[in-house]
């Protein structure tokens, strides 16, 4: 660990001041070391205050530890503090033979991208932004339902960690108080020759701490934590979600995610194959199929099992990475 988060690891830990020299002492530096450590963490927008004689206090923030984040999970975690997106510093670990599955975080990003290569909204301060990278290697129908388990994932992290009760609404949006707070995307790469599942991508973008979102957002988006001071810390919540994912079996994952749905028994509107279907979500499977309650031509009730392939609510049928399912790409 550097300096700097060697500092931040001790202030986060006191429940009061702690002086430059018991800092420096404590690591075996010097004080113009820990001066230069305090300034690179208010510089990363972590709130601490100084008092003469008194030392430095921590008010608010975080910063990423990745070598922690590794030690809580058992699997590399790369850190970029320059990254354009997670999902491409996957990629490129991917193409380096990283081993998997391997963890890639940032603090912010430059390039994101959600679905349908949209712009995605990355705060420079108070973000998780993060890309999980799994070799499954099996056929399309084997695959697990990956967005399904990620976003039960962080429902059932955040509830467990801070008892705040989050949705997900259809399929890779996690909602509070009826607004997004994260979003999922996964990509998947197949081989040609072997017409197997290779490698898989999932990237997750979490709003954590943030209180200023652009005009455009403010009235959809909103934040784990808000005005308030956060309970726990990113990297805490960071390695709660992976580890739930990660040893947590798929059936009690896609269990959570039912009861945590915001889509059943809900009303859904969407296109297939050049048709509008309206009725009643009742329930759901692995694959992303809905049972839908609808009204026949005769006035009685009609169920069918479908499978979206679009956005509900005027959707469009593109990429499968549109509704949170693997986007292909052939080798």
């Amino acid at each position: 660990m550097k300096t700097y988060e060697h500092v931040y690891d001790i202030l986060s830990k006191s429940p009061d001041f702690v002086t430059g020299e018991s800092l420096a002492k404590s690591l075996g530096v010097s004080r113009t070391a820990i001066w230069k450590a305090i300034q690179t963490l208010q510089e990363q927008g972590i709130g601490i205050t100084s008092v003469r004689k008194k030392g430095y206090y921590l008010e608010k923030g975080d910063i990423l530890l990745p070598q922690d984040i590794s030690k809580q999970l058992n699997i590399p975690v790369y850190f970029n503090p320059d990254s354009n997106s997670t999902q491409l510093d996957a990629k490129h670990g991917m193409e380096k033979n990283n081993p998997t599955p391997a963890l890639y975080l940032a603090s912010s990003q430059k390039a994101a991208k959600g679905r349908f290569e949209r712009h995605f909204f990355a705060s420079p301060q108070g973000g998780i932004y993060m890309s999980i990278h799994l070799k499954p290697n099996c056929h399309f129908e084997e695959l697990p339902p990956y967005t399904m388990m990620v976003a039960a994932a962080i429902v059932k992290a955040i509830q467990r960690l801070t008892g705040i009760n989050t949705e997900i609404k259809w399929v890779n949006d996690i909602y509070l108080n009826k607004k997004k707070m994260a979003g999922i995307l996964t990509e998947a790469i197949s081989s040609i020759e072997s017409g197997r599942i290779t490698d898989v991508i999932i990237g997750v973008g979490l709003n954590f701490s943030i209180s200023d979102f652009p005009e455009e957002l403010a009235n959809k988006a909103t934040s784990l934590f808000t005005s308030e001071k956060p309970s726990i810390t990113r990297n805490q919540l960071i390695s709660e979600i992976w580890k739930l994912f990660l040893t947590i079996p798929t059936s009690d994952l896609v269990k959570v995610y039912k009861e945590k749905s915001l889509v059943l028994d809900k009303q859904v509107t969407f296109e297939q194959a050049g048709r509008t279907y309206t009725g009643v979500a009742k329930a759901i499977r692995a694959n992303f199929s809905f049972l839908l309650m609808m009204v026949g031509k005769n006035g009685w009730p009609l169920v069918k099992w479908a499978l979206l392939l679009g956005r509900l609510v005027g959707c469009t049928r593109n990429a499968w990475n549109n509704i949170g399912c693997p986007k292909t790409t052939k080798q």
